[in-house]
Protein backbone atom coordinates (compact mmCIF):
# COMPACT_ATOMS: atom_id res chain seq x y z
CA UNK A 1 0.00 0.00 0.00
CA UNK A 2 1.09 3.63 -0.48
CA UNK A 3 1.02 6.85 1.50
CA UNK A 4 1.05 9.98 -0.64
CA UNK A 5 1.80 13.60 0.22
CA UNK A 6 2.61 16.84 -1.59
CA UNK A 7 4.90 19.82 -1.00
CA UNK A 8 4.83 23.25 -2.64
CA UNK A 9 8.11 24.86 -3.67
CA UNK A 10 8.53 28.46 -4.86
CA UNK A 11 11.69 28.95 -6.89
CA UNK A 12 13.33 30.88 -9.71
CA UNK A 13 15.43 29.45 -12.51
CA UNK A 14 16.18 29.67 -16.19
CA UNK A 15 17.17 27.30 -18.97
CA UNK A 16 20.63 28.51 -19.89
CA UNK A 17 21.31 27.91 -23.58
CA UNK A 18 17.62 27.29 -24.35
CA UNK A 19 16.08 29.10 -27.32
CA UNK A 20 12.74 30.30 -26.00
CA UNK A 21 11.01 32.07 -23.14
CA UNK A 22 12.57 29.80 -20.52
CA UNK A 23 16.03 31.26 -21.20
CA UNK A 24 14.97 34.27 -19.12
CA UNK A 25 15.09 34.21 -15.34
CA UNK A 26 11.57 33.40 -14.11
CA UNK A 27 9.76 31.91 -11.16
CA UNK A 28 7.47 28.96 -10.53
CA UNK A 29 5.32 27.30 -7.97
CA UNK A 30 6.26 23.64 -8.13
CA UNK A 31 4.26 20.83 -6.57
CA UNK A 32 6.12 17.69 -5.58
CA UNK A 33 4.09 14.54 -4.92
CA UNK A 34 5.87 11.81 -3.00
CA UNK A 35 4.53 8.26 -2.85
CA UNK A 36 6.04 5.82 -0.37
CA UNK A 37 5.20 2.14 -0.20
CA UNK A 38 5.39 -0.50 2.50
CA UNK A 39 3.18 -2.80 4.49
CA UNK A 40 0.48 -1.19 6.58
CA UNK A 41 1.90 -0.64 10.04
CA UNK A 42 -0.44 -2.58 12.36
CA UNK A 43 -0.02 -0.25 15.32
CA UNK A 44 -1.12 2.91 13.52
CA UNK A 45 -2.92 1.39 10.48
CA UNK A 46 -0.97 3.34 7.86
CA UNK A 47 2.08 2.93 5.68
CA UNK A 48 3.80 6.11 6.84
CA UNK A 49 2.23 9.25 8.37
CA UNK A 50 1.96 11.83 5.58
CA UNK A 51 2.98 14.65 7.91
CA UNK A 52 6.17 12.70 8.67
CA UNK A 53 6.83 12.18 4.95
CA UNK A 54 6.51 15.96 4.56
CA UNK A 55 8.77 16.65 7.54
CA UNK A 56 11.46 14.23 6.33
CA UNK A 57 11.35 15.63 2.80
CA UNK A 58 11.08 19.28 3.87
CA UNK A 59 14.21 19.06 6.02
CA UNK A 60 16.17 18.67 2.78
CA UNK A 61 13.92 20.24 0.15
CA UNK A 62 13.36 23.57 1.88
CA UNK A 63 16.67 24.51 0.26
CA UNK A 64 14.71 24.72 -3.01
CA UNK A 65 11.94 26.92 -1.60
CA UNK A 66 12.34 30.62 -2.39
CA UNK A 67 15.70 29.77 -3.92
CA UNK A 68 17.44 30.56 -7.16
CA UNK A 69 18.34 27.39 -9.05
CA UNK A 70 21.01 27.74 -11.71
CA UNK A 71 23.09 25.34 -13.75
CA UNK A 72 26.78 25.28 -12.75
CA UNK A 73 27.92 26.69 -16.12
CA UNK A 74 25.36 29.53 -16.23
CA UNK A 75 27.18 32.88 -16.63
CA UNK A 76 24.60 34.45 -14.30
CA UNK A 77 25.97 32.43 -11.38
CA UNK A 78 29.23 34.38 -10.78
CA UNK A 79 27.42 37.68 -11.35
CA UNK A 80 24.75 36.82 -8.77
CA UNK A 81 27.35 35.67 -6.26
CA UNK A 82 29.21 38.95 -6.81
CA UNK A 83 26.05 40.97 -6.13
CA UNK A 84 25.32 38.89 -3.01
CA UNK A 85 28.89 39.51 -1.83
CA UNK A 86 28.55 43.28 -2.35
CA UNK A 87 25.22 43.29 -0.50
CA UNK A 88 26.70 41.29 2.36
CA UNK A 89 24.20 38.42 2.00
CA UNK A 90 26.30 35.73 0.30
CA UNK A 91 27.01 34.04 3.61
CA UNK A 92 23.54 34.54 4.97
CA UNK A 93 21.36 37.09 6.65
CA UNK A 94 19.62 36.92 10.05
CA UNK A 95 16.21 36.92 8.31
CA UNK A 96 17.16 33.84 6.28
CA UNK A 97 15.71 31.26 8.68
CA UNK A 98 13.89 28.91 6.28
CA UNK A 99 16.97 27.03 5.18
CA UNK A 100 17.94 23.41 5.29
CA UNK A 101 21.28 21.76 5.76
CA UNK A 102 23.73 22.26 2.92
CA UNK A 103 24.05 19.26 0.64
CA UNK A 104 26.21 18.17 -2.28
CA UNK A 105 25.32 15.33 -4.61
CA UNK A 106 26.43 14.43 -8.10
CA UNK A 107 23.45 16.39 -9.47
CA UNK A 108 23.12 19.43 -7.19
CA UNK A 109 24.73 21.49 -4.46
CA UNK A 110 22.74 23.61 -2.00
CA UNK A 111 24.08 26.86 -0.60
CA UNK A 112 21.34 27.60 1.95
CA UNK A 113 22.86 30.82 3.25
CA UNK A 114 22.66 32.32 -0.24
CA UNK A 115 19.24 30.72 -1.04
CA UNK A 116 20.93 29.12 -4.04
CA UNK A 117 20.99 25.63 -5.55
CA UNK A 118 23.51 24.90 -8.28
CA UNK A 119 22.69 21.99 -10.57
CA UNK A 120 24.72 19.94 -13.00
CA UNK A 121 21.84 19.79 -15.51
CA UNK A 122 19.13 22.26 -16.48
CA UNK A 123 16.49 22.39 -13.75
CA UNK A 124 13.51 20.86 -15.53
CA UNK A 125 10.66 18.92 -13.88
CA UNK A 126 12.49 15.74 -14.88
CA UNK A 127 15.72 17.09 -13.40
CA UNK A 128 13.98 17.94 -10.13
CA UNK A 129 12.71 14.37 -9.83
CA UNK A 130 16.23 13.00 -10.30
CA UNK A 131 17.61 15.37 -7.64
CA UNK A 132 14.81 14.69 -5.14
CA UNK A 133 15.12 10.93 -5.49
CA UNK A 134 18.88 11.09 -4.91
CA UNK A 135 18.35 13.19 -1.77
CA UNK A 136 15.52 11.11 -0.26
CA UNK A 137 16.00 7.52 -1.43
CA UNK A 138 17.67 6.46 1.82
CA UNK A 139 15.19 8.32 4.04
CA UNK A 140 11.87 7.22 2.51
CA UNK A 141 10.74 4.11 0.67
CA UNK A 142 9.87 6.11 -2.47
CA UNK A 143 8.05 4.32 -5.28
CA UNK A 144 6.89 7.35 -7.29
CA UNK A 145 7.69 11.04 -7.58
CA UNK A 146 5.66 13.55 -9.56
CA UNK A 147 6.72 17.16 -10.03
CA UNK A 148 4.59 19.83 -11.69
CA UNK A 149 5.76 23.34 -12.40
CA UNK A 150 3.57 25.68 -14.41
CA UNK A 151 2.19 23.64 -17.30
CA UNK A 152 5.06 21.15 -17.11
CA UNK A 153 4.84 17.84 -15.30
CA UNK A 154 6.85 14.64 -15.04
CA UNK A 155 6.73 11.50 -12.95
CA UNK A 156 8.94 8.53 -12.39
CA UNK A 157 8.39 5.23 -10.63
CA UNK A 158 11.16 3.56 -8.69
CA UNK A 159 11.61 -0.11 -7.79
CA UNK A 160 11.55 -0.92 -4.13
CA UNK A 161 12.35 -4.17 -2.42
CA UNK A 162 12.87 -2.97 1.09
CA UNK A 163 10.71 -2.41 4.11
CA UNK A 164 11.60 -0.07 6.91
CA UNK A 165 11.34 -0.81 10.61
CA UNK A 166 8.70 1.58 11.85
CA UNK A 167 7.38 2.54 15.25
CA UNK A 168 4.12 0.77 16.20
CA UNK A 169 3.03 3.87 18.12
CA UNK A 170 3.52 6.64 15.56
CA UNK A 171 4.50 4.93 12.30
CA UNK A 172 7.80 6.66 11.54
CA UNK A 173 11.09 4.92 10.77
CA UNK A 174 13.17 3.67 13.66
CA UNK A 175 16.78 4.82 13.81
CA UNK A 176 19.78 2.50 13.45
CA UNK A 177 19.43 1.53 17.14
CA UNK A 178 15.76 0.56 16.78
CA UNK A 179 14.56 3.69 18.59
CA UNK A 180 11.79 5.99 17.41
CA UNK A 181 13.20 9.54 17.13
CA UNK A 182 9.72 10.98 17.68
CA UNK A 183 8.28 9.16 20.69
CA UNK A 184 11.23 7.17 22.09
CA UNK A 185 9.76 3.69 21.51
CA UNK A 186 12.52 1.05 21.51
CA UNK A 187 12.22 -2.16 19.50
CA UNK A 188 12.65 -5.21 21.72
Amino acid sequence: MRSITTLDLQYAHRFYGFQGEAQYLHGHTGVLTIEVEDNVNEGVNMVFPCNEIQKTAWDVLKNFDHALILREDDPLLPAILDVYEKQGIKDGHPCNTMKGEAFKTELATAYPDARLVVTKETMTVEGMIKIVYELLKDKLNIVKLTFTSGVNAACCEFPTDKTMDRCPLCGISLDENGVCPKCGYKKA
